[in-house]
């Protein structure tokens, strides 16, 4: 047989070689038997090699499977002494986040890709199993769906013409989120999802924040019940965390035995204990969030009162509270909710029929509300906002065969960094983008 990989040991003996040679698929690496006549001064730490010889099983699960090889040519050198990595060194995320060109061929990074791709395949098994309709929304956007204002801006490097007006005839933008573009589509489609890459034109560096980031986001119509999107976030959660943990099971002990250590998830674990909704301690509202948090001895950098936003430390703070479980937080200030947020009419305290879920050592991971579908109050919110001409078209969508429709958005970064326990968003996207850093 031939096999092809990289290098990751060499022991050369009297009378035999051994290497351990890895393709990628895997964690474990493939030993390779050789006469010492094969060793090549080019065999080292890091070369691309190809093999040819004979496959032996093992005879024991425990003990790697073994090539007896016959022929081993080298087709990619490497000077380790110039590598960034050394052989018998355990690297840090932050150290290997410096070399983005090349982090993918540790350990830790290999694993964590394996992850991110067994998670994206479970999600799309998912929304498949449970009659969603996949949706490719734009990445190029006239829409600001988050009304944060924090866009970036695409035009041609160069035109034609000076004087020409916008390419589009109007201002495109990269998008923030694929939401209104599928509440199109629930027009037509009773559950619709997408999963693509977003962008967010914030000015920090910190831990939790990128410019471009992926999001899970999903609709679905003929409900009138948080209950029903509270359900598919959990089921969501448990099926894809399921899968990660029966796919990638050596991956994931790998982060926690080595670089996130004490972190566990488990199907017995606190991050798959939701409680039941509703009557659970584990979904609160808005209302009973801030009394839990005015009635705390912690002493927060940001003050707590009804109408403020939570920020991480409130949400964190939540989680705990709880037991350290997931916790869906509802019925949020009306004014802190987009336009498009289904207003609970419940004056005077006013809110808006949203949902958030707050999961241990993230915070938010998921953010989603009803949809208002009741033309008058819509057309009376985007009057308020100063936004009734730019979507006119999404009034369409209410005048024309509309019905109550909800959805939800969820961090796929924040999801990885949930289960695996990483703190620094940067080191569970193959490429991060942020503030004064485009490497690549």
């Amino acid at each position: 047989m031939l096999y092809i990989g990289w290098v990751r040991s060499v022991r050369p003996q009297r009378a035999n070689l051994f290497l351990h040679v890895n393709d990628g698929s895997s964690l474990q690496s493939l030993q390779i038997v050789a006469s010492s006549e094969l060793n090549d001064p080019l065999l080292t730490f890091g070369s691309a090699v190809e093999v040819t010889g004979i496959l032996k099983k093992s005879p024991s699960q425990k003990q790697p499977v073994e090539l007896e090889a016959d022929q081993i040519h080298v087709v990619g050198e490497c000077n380790p002494l110039d590598f960034p990595f050394k052989i018998k060194e355990r690297h840090g995320l932050e150290y290997i986040r410096q070399f983005p060109h090349l982090r993918c061929r540790t350990n830790a990074f290999s694993s964590l890709l394996r992850i991110r791709s067994e998670a994206t395949t479970a999600i799309h098994s998912y929304f498949k199993e449970n009659d969603f309709v996949q949706i490719h929304t734009p990445v190029i956007t006239s829409n600001d769906c988050e009304g944060a204002g924090e866009l970036f801006q695409i035009e041609p490097s160069k035109s034609e013409n000076e004087e020409d007006e916008n390419f589009f005839s109007v201002p495109a933008f990269l998008t923030v989120s694929g939401q209104l573009h599928l509440e199109v589509m629930s027009g037509a489609f009773s559950r619709v999802y997408t999963f693509g890459p977003t962008f967010r034109a914030e000015n920090s560096q910190s831990r939790r924040h990128l410019a471009e980031f992926y999001m899970v986001e999903a609709e679905v119509s003929f409900t009138q019940s948080l209950e029903d999107l509270t359900k598919v976030m959990e089921d969501m959660f448990r099926s894809a965390t399921e899968h990660v943990l029966a796919y990638c099971a050596e991956d994931v002990d790998l982060f926690h035995k080595h670089v996130t250590p004490g972190h566990k998830v488990s199907p017995e674990g606190h991050l798959f204990n939701f409680g039941t909704y509703p009557g659970s301690l584990f979904l609160i509202t808005y209302s009973e969030a801030i009394d839990i948090l005015n009635r705390s001895s912690e002493k927060f950098d940001f003050s707590t009162h009804w109408g403020c936003d939570l920020q991480t430390e409130h949400e964190k703070y939540l989680v705990k509270h709880c037991g350290n479980i997931p916790v869906f937080v509802t019925d949020y200030p009306y004014d802190l909710k987009p336009f498009y947020a289904r207003d609970n009419e419940d004056h005077p305290q006013h809110t808006a029929a949203a949902v958030d879920l707050l999961v241990p050592g993230v915070g938010e991971l998921c953010g989603g509300s009803l949809r208002e579908e009741r033309l008058d109050l819509l057309r009376a919110r985007l009057e308020e906002v100063g936004l009734e001409d730019t979507y006119s078209w999404y009034l369409d969508l209410r005048r024309f065969g509309s019905v109550p429709h909800g959805g939800f958005g969820l961090g796929f970064e924040r999801y990885l960094q949930c289960i695996l326990g990483v703190d620094n968003i940067k080191d569970v996207i193959p490429f991060p983008r942020f503030s004064h850093s485009c490497l690549l």
